[in-house]
């Protein structure tokens, strides 16, 4: 598992560096529509990001259903 994934600190440092929204780690648990820079072009981009990190496909449909960070972090990194 590439450093990004390993936990959600790293996953906060991802999403800050390739996609440019800051979240941290208070931030993990809020809906996603408290994030008004969040919208499918940036899921998209995540999913490039992530599989292109760890070599593996995502699973796109856990993603769709994500509802906080927290849990895209969880689906992301296979748990």
């Amino acid at each position: 598992m590439t450093t990004a994934l390993a936990d959600a600190t790293g996953f906060c440092t991802l999403l800050q560096e390739e996609l440019g929204l800051y979240v941290d780690a208070d931030d993990l648990d809020r809906p996603l529509d408290d994030f008004p820079d969040w919208d499918s072009v940036l899921l998209l981009r995540l999913v490039t990001v992530v599989e292109s990190l760890s070599g593996q496909r995502v699973p796109v449909a856990d993603l769709l259903t994500a509802r906080t960070f927290r849990q895209l972090y969880e689906a992301v990194a296979g748990r």
